[in-house]
């Protein structure tokens, strides 16, 4: 991190409370309201995000639902609608790509933008900045706040500081001015556990991190240490990299009341394959782990993995991996949460099973199904292994 290139020109984009503030920008009956999305209030799952209207009754994200829905019954609590949020999402980084190829996207609603080359014809990074922010709110009716600096964690840090809507600069000669009075938490690399090491050293802001040297950081934290003393002091040589390679494409469930049947564990497994597997061709990749995710009842988190010896896209490849894992689990404890996730990913031709019949044919029909799916619905061709299942829970409903 020694060597920071110099006069890089970054901006950070953040939408605010992204698939909340989609939901109400589209049901104008929800603005002003506490917005919950996630589920349903008394099932098992999490908060993906919500209103800053439900942030005032301590709502947060990764809160269990049922905590939201103590803390604000009234909230309206809404089903995760990805589709819509991908199609809202797709739509962003079309404006991105209007003033930089660029662009880093860190999530849905979330990326870093270099900025560095597209000066001499847009003018200055905040001119490109406020452009943004309000082709933002004029075409999509939404709002972001902006970071702008030199490097990737200011400008990250930056768009955090005034949310919502907000909009920070940090130049080169503001850099120590800003980062100083900040709690350490604001560094990357900082969770819970190393903060409270550095509490106990008696360092709660970014200038007193800046008091202990490198070598007594690395003692201390390994690897981390080094992070730590570089970020402390502005320092962050990262590129934005456009075209980061998926490092895995995975999916889970977690379930409204234990369940114990390995056959309707093996249900769901059966569901969450179809998705990975569908995604995986979306994205023209192919997979050689499969990995297999088992939360306990009383929380304790399992993790299996097979690698194969030949890359696959196919649903019934990943969900026969993931139904042996799970056999080999013997599990003898009810079951809260399960998930499938394909690891090792590669693009190319699928190199076929040694005991593949009919090389290319599985695969054609496959692809074939997916286009149905994506033309008539999700539920115009179903198993029905999947079809028994959703008519179970509806009975339950």
């Amino acid at each position: 991190m020694e060597n920071t290139p110099k006069n890089r020109q970054i901006i950070h984009v953040d939408m605010d409370a992204f698939y909340a503030s989609v939901e109400q920008r589209d049901n104008p009956e929800l603005r002003g309201k506490p917005v919950v999305v996630g589920g349903k209030p008394k099932s098992r799952g999490v908060v993906a995000t919500c209103s800053y209207e439900a942030r005032k009754y301590g709502i947060r994200s990764a809160m269990p639902l049922s905590e939201a829905y103590r803390r604000c019954p009234h909230a309206v609590f809404l089903p995760v609608d990805f589709a819509k949020y991908r199609r809202v999402s797709q739509q962003l980084h079309k404006i991105f790509q209007d003033y930089t190829p660029l662009v880093e996207p860190l999530s849905l609603d979330e990326a870093f933008l270099d900025v560095t080359a597209s000066l001499r014809l847009f003018g200055s990074t905040e001119n490109i900045a406020r452009e943004l922010k309000k082709r933002i709110k004029d075409e999509l009716n939404l709002t972001a706040s902006i970071g702008l600096a030199p490097n990737k964690f200011l400008a990250k840090i930056a768009s955090d500081i005034q949310k919502p809507d907000g909009f920070v600069v940090i130049d080169e000669d503001q850099i120590e001015a800003f980062l100083d009075p900040l709690p350490v938490e604001r560094i990357w690399g900082v969770g819970p556990k190393t903060a409270e090491q550095l509490h106990e050293l008696n360092v709660r802001t970014v200038r007193d991190l800046k008091k202990i040297d490198k070598p007594t950081l690395n003692r201390l934290f390994g690897q981390l240490g080094n992070q730590l003393y570089y970020l402390a002091r502005g320092i962050d040589d990262r590129p934005v990299e456009p075209e980061r390679e998926a490092k895995s494409i995975g999916r889970e469930i977690t379930f409204q009341q234990d369940l114990t049947d390995p056959e309707v564990l093996k249900t769901y497994l059966l569901d969450l394959s179809l998705d990975v597997g569908r995604r995986l061709r979306k994205a023209g990749l192919k997979a050689r782990t499969v990995t297999l995710k088992v939360r306990l009842a009383d929380f304790k988190t399992l993790s299996r993995s097979r690698t194969l010896n030949y890359s696959t896209d196919l649903d019934k490849e990943i969900y026969k991996e993931a139904c042996q894992l799970l056999d080999e689990l013997h599990l003898k404890t009810p079951v809260r949460l399960i998930g499938v996730t394909a690891h090792n990913l590669t693009c190319g031709e699928i190199q076929q099973s040694l005991f593949a019949t009919e090389p290319g044919a599985e695969e054609k029909i496959t692809k074939a199904l997916d286009k149905v799916k994506e033309r008539f619905g999700e539920d115009s061709i179903t198993l029905a292994r999947l079809l028994i299942q959703k008519n179970d829970e509806n009975k339950l409903d």
